[in-house]
Order: structure tokens, then C-alpha cells, then sequence
């Protein structure tokens, strides 16, 4: 990271980062077009988890390609200033790396939904295989992540 002094690299406050996030977005590159979406995810043992339809323009390009980026931000918060260049933004971000795997096995799925859910809710879910069926349910394994603050 070119700017030390805003990085974060004490892996407990990344985590606080990624745990409070409501949103995680993943990016993908197939046929070199970049395509980035917001998922909603659950994170758990260095992995991110998210879930999505069986078909769609994402599991086409994971398919192709399985490396992605992610990112999550929060305590986002314009800083106003007197001239144009001196506005900015304060927040806290994490970008990293990892390779995107398809689970295949009923009690794995059922067990990354539930990371999912548990980061939403503390309300326990079923999953009835009729769902799980028709769900892919995608592991990040993350490779290397840093974070970031600015105006904090």
C-alpha cells in the first residue's frame, strides 16, 4: 500500500471491518471485461461465503475463471471543505484476493447458508433440500486481504 500511514493491518480490526459490513462486493474478469456485483455473504475461517442462482453472468464467469477480488467498506462519511479539492470521504475498507469455489455437497451448502444467515440474523434457519438444490452456494477461499482508513 503506497499510504502506510492509512493502512490497517492488524487482522482483528479487518475482521471488525468485514463483520460489520452489510454488503460484500465481488469483482470478476472473464474474456479480460471486468463485472463487479454486491452479495450478500457470511464469513467465516478465512472465507467468505455468498450464494446466487444456478445460472446467471457470475457463475458463467467463475466457471471460466475462478479468481476474484472483494471488497467491503463502512463508517463511510463525506468530509465537506471550503474549495472543491478539499472535500473527501472518511472511511474503512477492505480489498482483497481469493480463489471462488463451487460447494457441491448438501451438508456443505446447508452449513455455508447458515454462516450466511447467521451473519444477517440470530435466527436459526432450515434449508430444505429442494432449496439447497437449487442454490449455489460459492466459497471464497481468501488468498491476501488489506485494509484501509482515511479520516479516521
Amino acid at each position: 500500500m503506497r499510504r502506510k500511514e492509512k493502512e490497517i493491518s492488524e487482522r482483528s480490526e479487518i475482521e471488525t471491518i468485514i463483520l460489520k459490513s452489510i454488503v460484500c462486493r465481488v469483482g470478476l474478469s472473464c474474456d479480460n471485461i471486468p463485472y463487479i456485483v454486491p452479495m450478500c455473504f457470511g464469513y467465516q475461517d478465512n472465507a467468505i461465503y455468498v450464494h446466487s442462482s444456478l445460472e446467471g453472468s457470475k457463475i458463467a464467469m467463475l466457471q471460466k475463471n475462478n479468481n476474484v477480488c472483494f471488497e467491503f467498506d463502512g463508517d463511510t462519511e463525506i468530509v465537506q471543505g471550503d474549495q472543491a479539492c478539499a472535500w473527501g470521504m472518511r472511511y474503512r475498507s477492505v480489498i482483497g484476493f481469493g480463489k471462488a469455489y463451487f460447494l457441491k455437497e448438501p451438508d456443505e451448502k446447508r452449513k455455508a447458508l447458515e454462516v450466511i444467515m447467521a451473519h444477517y440474523s440470530d435466527l436459526s434457519f432450515e434449508f430444505p433440500e429442494k432449496s439447497i438444490n437449487r442454490t449455489a452456494v460459492i466459497k471464497i477461499a481468501i488468498q491476501s486481504m488489506t485494509g484501509k482508513k482515511s479520516g479516521m
